[in-house]
């Protein structure tokens, strides 16, 4: 018994040496493992290449709607109604020195009041620009710049009161020849040029295009409207003594050519500032001069913007545009007396909107 004792007695004195030795193995093992860990992170991770995106897109869209309801009122007035829409999309490319962008407005509106029973168009426009730039020095930029204006559907004034004999409460009555005059209508007019010259960029915010060779077209579709648009006359037709009538004595509309030919200079001014996230202001004149006719009238072309968002989706905007073209004629009952077939003038619109705006997409 007594070896067994001695044995046993061993055994437990030199366990605690066992066990010790064994947390020295351990603690080495996560010593390793720490550093090789910390190796390894120190280790340079291979970067991955950022891919590069030469376009930036963007799709604006804004509604807006009003409407008045009188019932009972002693002041008067009339029950109206009145909706508008407005698309802006945008597709820029950018890479090293060349640029092209492109962008696309459209504008459509109507509205209905309870005088006429009948939906009258209150804004009408498409507008798309596409420039293509390559810098040459500093902020001068080679150019090549193509524009296109028209609207969708026909405009038409409308006088005060159907003529005696027709009944103002029937749509009809004010789609009578009698009631309304046409004004313009798709691709009457429509105006297309293509413009080469310089772009300026002294500011971000700032471009002065001056192309001394643009050349393009106006066009006039429908007949009735040609000669509002001083179109040329068909060949035929230069030196006929008297120009072939209508039933109603006006001169007819075919004898005019559906397109005209424009050569010459235009400067293009775009002004634009985002001051913050929530308003902004853009502006752009267009003159133009014609070296084929009359070059020293000039036709401007003064479109102005102010976006100011009040909410997340919710803005105000003012719209302004303003026009002189001096191939343009307007008949004003005022003075129709004494100007009979129109003259040139001023046009101007001014538009004040609030309304549902949202952008469905923007990448850059």
């Amino acid at each position: 018994m007594k070896p067994l004792y001695l044995n046993l007695s061993l055994a437990l004195a030199l366990l605690p040496l066992g066990v010790a030795a064994q947390d020295v193995q351990l603690t080495d093992s996560q010593k390793a493992a720490a550093d090789a860990a910390v190796a390894l992170q120190a280790t340079p991770k291979p970067e991955v290449e950022k891919k590069v995106r030469y376009w930036s897109n963007s799709l604006q869209t804004k509604l807006d709607f009003g409407q008045t309801s009188l019932t009972n009122w002693a002041a008067g007035g009339y029950n109206t109604v009145s909706l508008k829409t407005f698309i802006d999309a945008n597709a820029n490319y950018s890479k090293n020195k060349m640029f092209w962008n492109n962008r696309l407005q459209l504008d459509y509106g109507f509205l209905y009041s309870a005088d006429k029973p009948i939906l009258q168009k209150s804004d009408d426009r498409i507008y798309l620009e596409s420039k293509w730039g390559y810098q040459a020095k500093d902020e001068l930029y080679y150019s090549a710049n193509f524009s296109f204006r028209s609207q969708f559907s026909n405009s038409w004034e409308y006088k005060a009161s159907v003529p005696e004999g027709l009944d103002p409460d029937d749509p009809a009555s004010w789609k009578d020849p009698a009631s309304r005059t046409l004004k313009s209508g798709l691709l009457s007019p429509a105006y297309t040029n293509l413009a080469l010259g310089i772009d300026y960029k002294p500011l971000k915010w700032l471009t002065v295009n001056f192309a001394p060779l643009t050349g393009g077209f106006v066009i006039v579709d429908n007949p009735q409207l040609r000669s509002s648009y001083s179109q040329p006359l068909k060949k035929q037709y230069e030196n006929v003594a008297e120009l072939p009538k209508l039933e109603d004595g006006t001169v007819n509309g075919n004898v005019y050519k559906a397109a005209k030919f424009e050569f010459g200079a235009q400067m293009k001014v775009d002004f634009k500032v985002n001051v913050n996230d929530n308003f902004a202001f853009s502006s752009q004149v267009v003159l133009f001069s014609d070296y084929l006719d009359d070059p020293q009238n000039f036709r401007v072309n003064w479109d102005t913007r102010i976006d100011w968002k009040l909410a997340k989706f919710f803005s105000f905007t003012i719209i302004t545009n303003l026009i002189y073209d001096d191939n343009v004629f307007i008949v004003n009952e005022k003075d129709i007396d004494r100007y009979p077939n129109g003259k040139q003038r001023i046009q101007f619109k001014e538009s004040l909107s609030f309304g549902f705006v949202y952008t469905f997409a923007t990448k850059s």
